[in-house]
């Protein structure tokens, strides 16, 4: 092996998705994720079934990504993996596989931030690929299921909180209006896939007030439940018969209430190179609105692929590679943690 190569293991397993990626100097040979249908039954997810699901799951899917890499588990460098925040249960499947199997191969461990990984999905390269990454500093919106965030990105390990919700998230109020309308879990790509056919301004929502650069999304999702009590009592079938405009009336609020906030960001920090991040960066609704702000205000927008959306270990073996460079390993007596933003 030239000695130059650093073949770096991600595993994440925080919430739902049992994923493992390899990369070679920062280029992405391989990321192999096992989603888990079993929550659908129960409208969102099950922590026990999560973390007995992973623990079925994280072997196969780490020989797999090593056999896809090329690979032999003799030439990895050093293992990467979420440390949280998320699920504990799932947390401790990952955390626990990737000390052991560290320790087996007596090579370092590096503990990854979540959320930071989400952020530093922009920086994944992949063979024969050429793309633009931002440049620091730049601002990120990091918007999931978990989390709504403005945050300042200065380095690779340097990031501030410039606002966050002080409620619900944002993914969290979709998945939750989803299920009122009884259209199923996760409701986000429901919601995503019917607001493409419906009429924006069919429906009116309440926007919250909240002062500086933070977000709330309860005040949105009662206004939607009640405004259906109320049609719903006048009319059984209203749901069903209006479901592609509430669906499109519904995200266009969402993502208004992020916009607003995130162009009130660009004009306080004066830069103007945005990304998103997260699972709600797969919505095709906030994807139109970065291209429309980009066009308005000048902004230079990066957008992820829809495959680092979602929870995938690529994210976290990217930052193990920068962190790996710099020497930041982990001891083995490091916890998981399930509750922090950003260290």
């Amino acid at each position: 092996m030239d000695i130059k190569d650093v073949y770096i293991l991600g595993i994440e397993s925080s919430c739902d998705d049992t994923s493992a990626a390899v990369l070679r100097n920062g280029v992405l040979l391989s990321n192999v994720t096992a989603s888990q249908d079993v929550h659908r039954d129960y409208g969102g997810v099950v922590p026990e079934l999560a973390s007995r699901a992973h623990q079925q799951n994280v072997l196969p899917v780490i020989d797999q990504a090593i056999k896809r890499a090329g690979i032999s588990k003799e030439q990895l460098s050093a293992i990467a993996f979420t440390r949280g925040p998320g699920l504990m249960g799932s947390l401790l499947v990952g955390v626990s596989f990737a000390k052991g199997f560290a320790s087996s191969l007596s090579i370092p461990l590096i503990d990854v931030n979540h959320l930071q990984g989400h952020v530093m999905a922009h920086f994944i390269k992949e063979e024969g690929e050429e793309k633009a990454v931002p440049p620091f500093p730049f601002l990120c919106l990091l918007v999931s299921g978990g989390n709504s965030q403005i945050v300042k990105v200065n380095a690779y390990n340097d990031m501030e909180v410039l606002g966050q919700t002080i409620d619900d998230a944002a993914g969290e109020a979709i998945d939750k209006c989803s299920k009122v309308m009884g259209l199923g879990y996760p409701g986000g790509p429901i919601i995503d896939r019917l607001a493409r056919k419906g009429n924006p301004h069919a429906f009116s929502f309440a926007e919250p007030h909240i002062p500086g650069l933070d977000y709330s999304f309860s005040g949105l999702k009662t206004s939607f439940l009640y405004s259906l009590r109320d049609c719903v009592k006048d009319n059984p079938d209203f749901v069903e018969q209006n479901k592609e405009d509430l669906a499109a009336s519904l995200e266009y609020t969402v993502v208004d209430i992020l916009m607003k906030k995130l162009k009130l960001a660009v004009k306080q920090t004066h830069i103007k190179h945005v990304a998103v991040a997260g699972g709600v960066s797969a919505n095709n609704g906030l994807r139109n609105a970065f291209h429309e702000y980009a066009g308005k205000y000048g902004w230079t927008i990066y957008i992820p692929k829809f495959s680092y959306t979602t929870d995938n270990a690529a994210m976290i073996g990217i930052v193990g590679y920068y962190k790996y460079l710099d020497g930041d390993f982990c001891s083995i007596d490091k916890p998981a943690f399930s509750k922090v933003t950003f260290q």
